[in-house]
């Protein structure tokens, strides 16, 4: 089983981050990235959904924080897109496939592939190990990062997005599904970063009756000397707490870099902000982790 070792927990509690490598199986990978196939294969957006993901602050609020169909997504399977993709009618400029930026926020729930892999015995066995006693999962993504398309993601804390009260319960569980290079974008880290709070959070406001999204302070220029590439291979699981900065940079390469990630919560003696963009629904409430 997945347990940690008193050293693996204490680099985790110390840096922020921590890789497994070997956590899946070459055949676990292959079955997700097949899925993810069939699902693309299927995939009809119409043209008013078609929304470009974006982790620049400005694009981000204009092109997801206000459509319904980025902020309705929490209970739902929904494609978003690389910039540049689409003419100016809304129409693929390459093929679909290759457009696809991520996959997200409830493949955890409706696709039972996924649902498989995000309660194994062995995340069950991680997650006990980590100290969680009641986790809940809020939401999963399947990310691409499309050869020659695939967008940097800039510096940024997940509590940014998915803050509760108090800190530190949020836990991402971020798995390659191919190997994840310094050319094809793998994740970069700021080791011991998530001890100084949260300096940034996207917080659901209206305009009128219409819900969007602002951003309460700012994110703060990080040095990039400050980073440390975590490249992994296939297979490869990394813990990210929740308040640590990491990024990842523009993919330039001639390969993908296919990952599925979730996110966990320690719902004991924690508040889910009300102000988050993601909330549970009375049609899907966060699930339990351990089944």
């Amino acid at each position: 089983m997945a347990c940690l070792s008193p050293s693996q927990l204490q680099k985790f509690q110390e840096d922020g981050f921590l890789v497994l490598e070997g956590f899946l199986s070459a055949d676990e990978c292959v079955a997700m990235q097949q899925r993810i196939g069939e699902l693309v294969a299927d995939m009809d957006v119409p043209l008013h959904c078609r929304i470009e993901f974006s982790t620049q602050e400005e694009e981000q609020l204009r092109s997801q924080g206000k459509k319904d169909y980025f902020l309705s997504s929490g209970d739902k399977i929904r494609f978003f897109f690389e910039k540049g993709v689409f003419d100016e009618k809304g129409n693929f400029l390459v093929p679909p496939e290759k457009s696809i930026n991520k996959i997200g926020h409830a493949l955890h729930a409706h696709d039972p592939v996924f649902r498989h892999v995000t309660h194994s015995p062995k995340v069950q066995a991680l997650a006990k190990s980590l100290g969680l006693q009641m986790p809940v999962v809020v939401q999963s993504m399947y990310i691409f990062k499309q050869p020659h398309f695939g967008g940097e993601v800039s510096p940024h804390q997940d509590s940014t997005f998915l803050y509760t009260e108090p800190l530190g319960r949020v836990l991402g569980i971020w798995i390659a599904l191919e190997d994840a290079t310094l050319e094809n974008g793998c994740l970069w880290f700021i080791p011991g970063s998530h001890t100084g709070g949260v300096s940034r959070r996207m917080v659901r406001a209206f305009a009128g009756l219409k819900l969007n999204t602002r951003f309460l302070g700012s994110e703060p220029v990080w040095d990039d000397s400050l980073f440390v590439p975590t490249p992994v291979q296939r297979g490869a699981l990394i813990l990210i707490h929740g308040e640590v900065v990491h990024k990842s940079e523009q993919n330039l390469s001639d390969r993908s870099r296919h990952a599925y990630t979730f996110h966990l919560m320690e719902s004991l003696g924690t508040m889910w902000s009300p102000e988050n963009w993601l909330q549970p629904t009375a049609e899907l409430p966060f699930p339990p982790l351990y089944t």
